[in-house]
């Protein structure tokens, strides 16, 4: 059955490509002729082609943009794309149209810019990082860790989380963002904290001596406590980050809060 299905499959394949070339040359006479049929048969392009658009912006998602701006900006390369290609070139549309599509997206995130200053060595990193995340998955069927991603870019551990946390220098939130709020109907946005006093103000101190007293610690303490406390990230999942064992994280964890006791009554 494979067998005599296989030929069938492939005979659809050539339909559809000698489909779209058709619909080229006709686009070229119409165009020539400056006939009306020019613009019915390049809807007709787009919409036959919007699909290559979408699968290409899905490679762009996670990275501080919504999905369906960046299939818009995908189809405004496709359109580009429809409107130079050539038939004597000899190449296939999709072939031609995929760089142009891929580069209208790139564009779109190099106008936008970032909402903060970020050194541009982090941004390429952020870039690398989330195109390893892709292909490391694909190719080992699980998320890479911190680890798995620091040896396949030759970075550390550290620039790595920095990079991720990265894709949020993409947005500036609004004012009337809401923020999380344990079941509270009533919940308070950025607004509402304008103008009153910061309670934080008073921990100053306290956090100043606490990011002192890290420096006591090794590496992968500073990960895992940070990934911990400031992540609110379990120890489960770090320890998959990691590529380490539960009770590993556990005791690592214990170890780093017990120095981070002792370094903090030094002082």
């Amino acid at each position: 059955m494979e067998r005599a299905s296989a030929p069938k499959e492939r005979e659809e394949e050539r339909w559809d490509r000698r489909r779209t070339r058709e619909a080229f040359t006709g686009l070229a006479a119409a165009r020539k002729e400056k006939s009306p049929e020019a613009e019915r048969l390049r809807d007709a392009l787009v919409v036959a082609h919007l699909n290559l658009a979408r699968y290409l912006a899905v490679k762009f998602a996670n990275r501080g943009e919504v999905l369906d701006d960046l299939i818009q900006v995908g189809t405004v390369g496709l359109i580009k794309a429809i409107d130079r290609f050539d038939l004597s070139r000899g190449v296939e549309f999709t072939t031609y149209a995929t760089p142009t599509i891929v580069g209208e997206i790139k564009r779109h995130f190099r106008d936008k810019g970032w909402a903060v200053k970020v050194p541009r060595r982090l941004q390429e990193l952020n870039l690398s990082v989330n195109r390893a995340i892709e292909k490391l998955t694909v190719e080992m069927g699980h998320s890479p860790t911190v680890g798995e991603l620091a040896a396949h870019l030759n970075a550390t551990d550290e620039d790595i989380l920095e990079a991720q946390e990265l894709g949020q220098a993409y947005n500036l939130l609004s004012l009337d963002t809401e923020l999380a709020s344990d079941g509270d109907k009533n919940a308070q946005t950025l607004a509402d904290y304008i103008g009153q006093q910061d309670p934080e103000l008073a921990n100053l101190e306290d956090r100043a001596n606490l990011e002192k007293a890290f420096d006591v610690l090794s590496r992968r303490e500073r990960i895992i406590l940070f990934l911990r406390f400031y992540e609110s990230v379990s120890q489960t999942e770090i320890a998959k980050r990691l590529n380490v064992s539960q009770m590993h994280v556990s005791r690592l964890q214990q170890k780093a809060l017990e120095k981070l006791r002792e370094a903090l009554l030094e002082r």
